[in-house]
């Protein structure tokens, strides 16, 4: 592909692009492809799905126990009386096995912590498995539930004291969490078109793109971070969440691409102003990237009756195909208080769109309405996350709770942390670590580094020339190397997103030599047309 006409991409996602990009980096059969573009982690959690197989076979013979007479792979539902005391002589008849003794840790651990009964939470587990009911409740399983809310709290929450319940929405994944979230706002008539949006950018993609979609017609207010702070909010940008036009503010925290965790006087600013001066506003947090981060506290905990919080399972526990991800939201909050301060016309529409799933809908909760609107609230009776994946969500969580020394967590970070000195290493430059920084990604800033090894007159010249997306379709074709254009997520710099957590060590040292092999070709190609300058007011 020729490099001189990249306009006709100006306007694609970045995730369409890479696309184009993978593309051209794969032409070259003698070469290996390395794709840093998208953030499926190449790491994952073991002992959870050992616990999810062992659980299997202890469920298949529980179902078996109904119809043991029967010779045609018959099961039944399995039978919630003394099921412990049979997992019991279950483990002691079989080979202790990492998975069997989760389980039993597990067992142990939700009564003795959580308060749960142990038949009632084992039955819900091993029906789980079997998947032999409908999700009921839709929203998520009882027991579940409960574990989630615990480990949600533990992740969230820091040392912030909770402020009264919050209740669980089991989604699949984080995508679907937006989608429903974006969906139930608009037929609730909490957002029209014309509204005003904030938005912490930089940010992923589709926060961005899905406002301007013609069912939102959304006006966006770019709440930018600033770089240099390490990519915090300043306070100017706070402050203009204070116009009240402005209905809800989006943010991805830590941060995606720049990976970092707002700073705790970010989250003071935050605090102060919902509380003192805008007590209306709704906030949505994108939360999944927070247990890479130290001391992380939400701003679910720190505002904890304007934020709604959505989390995914699936970076930290290497679990994209799992499709897990949860909406969480207080049980007193403004978005219930904006649902009763709804114009009388609205309530009366409102009434007969929730009519078939109660008798008293204005008291039907935002969070329930997320649940029946997924489902086109017609089939609200089989809306829910399919149980199977809602037992490995609690396996999960359960594994999250009970790592008390936090191993599985710091290797985790550790993994991360190393492949990003690496790369910064392998590119010639100093890569310190910040105190907010998460090293999930990283937004190599072209321009930036350029200056720092070439010299202010080279970055003016790379700013200049809008090299950017050049810079990656370059990289692409002559190294096979694919990253992400910053632009895509609304960074202003000419730079480029790597995901530090899909490749080995020595991939992103690879990624480091060949990224400053192509700035130095362009660097060649500054000192070239500088000369020819030179030489041209010589004639």
């Amino acid at each position: 592909m020729l490099l001189d006409d990249l306009s006709k991409f100006s306007k694609l996602s970045p995730f369409e692009l890479k696309d184009q990009l993978i593309a051209i980096a794969s032409s070259d059969a003698q070469r290996m492809m390395l794709n840093a573009g998208r953030g499926n982690p190449n790491f994952l959690a073991t002992l959870p799905r050992w616990a999810f197989v062992s659980l299997g076979d202890f469920a298949l013979r529980e179902a078996e126990r109904s119809y043991s007479f029967l010779d045609s792979g018959f099961g039944g539902l399995p039978e919630r009386e003394g099921i412990v005391q049979r997992f019991e002589t279950y483990a002691t008849n079989h080979r202790m096995t990492d998975g069997v003794r989760f389980l039993r840790s597990a067992i142990s651990y939700v009564k003795d912590q959580l308060g749960l009964n142990r038949d009632a939470f084992l039955a819900e587990m091993v029906s789980a498995f079997l998947g032999c009911n409908y999700p009921t409740p839709p929203r998520i399983l009882p027991h579940i539930e409960k574990i989630v809310k615990a480990y949600l709290a533990q992740e969230m929450f820091g040392g912030v004291p909770r402020a009264g319940d919050f209740s669980v929405f089991a989604t699949e994944g984080g995508t679907a969490a937006m989608t429903y979230i974006f969906q139930s706002l608009r037929e609730n008539g909490l957002i029209e078109p014309g509204d005003k949006i904030a938005i912490s950018t930089p940010i992923f993609s589709p926060y961005l793109e899905i406002p301007m979609l013609d069912e939102y017609r959304l006006e966006i207010v770019d709440i930018r971070m600033d770089e240099h702070p390490d990519w915090q909010l300043p306070a100017t940008e706070i402050e203009r969440l204070l116009d009240p036009a402005v209905k809800i503010f989006y943010l991805v925290n830590p941060s995606n691409p720049p990976s970092t965790k707002l700073s705790n006087a970010v989250l003071d600013q935050l605090t102060t102003l919902v509380a003192m001066r805008r007590p209306d506003l709704f906030i949505v947090t994108d939360d999944v990237y927070a247990t890479f981060a130290d001391d992380f506290v939400s701003l679910f905990a720190r505002c904890p009756n304007n934020t709604l919080c959505v989390y995914s399972f699936s970076k930290f526990f290497g679990a994209t195909g799992w499709r897990l991800g949860a909406i969480a939201l207080h049980d007193t909050n403004v978005f219930d208080a904006a649902l009763d301060a709804l114009p009388e016309v609205t309530k009366l529409l409102l009434d007969k769109r929730y009519a078939s799933l109660t008798t008293q809908p204005r008291k039907l909760r935002f969070i329930d309405r997320m649940v029946a609107d997924s489902r086109a609230v017609a089939l609200n009776h089989t809306a829910g996350l399919s149980v199977p994946q809602q037992l490995q969500m609690a396996l999960f969580s359960l594994n999250g709770l009970m790592d008390r020394e936090h191993r599985y967590k710091d290797a985790a970070k550790q993994l991360i942390r190393q492949r990003y000195q690496t790369l910064y290493r392998n590119m010639g430059v100093a890569a310190a670590r910040r105190a907010n920084d998460v090293n999930y990604y990283s937004l190599i800033d072209l321009q930036e580094i350029g200056g720092q090894l070439y010299g202010g007159e080279f970055e003016a010249w790379f700013v200049k020339s809008n090299l950017g997306t050049s810079f990656l379709f370059r990289l692409a074709q002559e190294t096979g190397v694919v990253l992400l254009p910053g632009k895509g997520f609304e960074v202003v710099n000419a730079s480029a997103r790597v995901s530090l957590a899909n490749l080995t060590d020595i991939e992103y040292a690879a990624i480091g030599r060949f990224t400053r092999q192509v700035l130095d070709e362009y660097n060649q190609d500054f000192k070239k047309q500088a000369a020819q300058r030179v030489e041209a007011a010589l004639i």
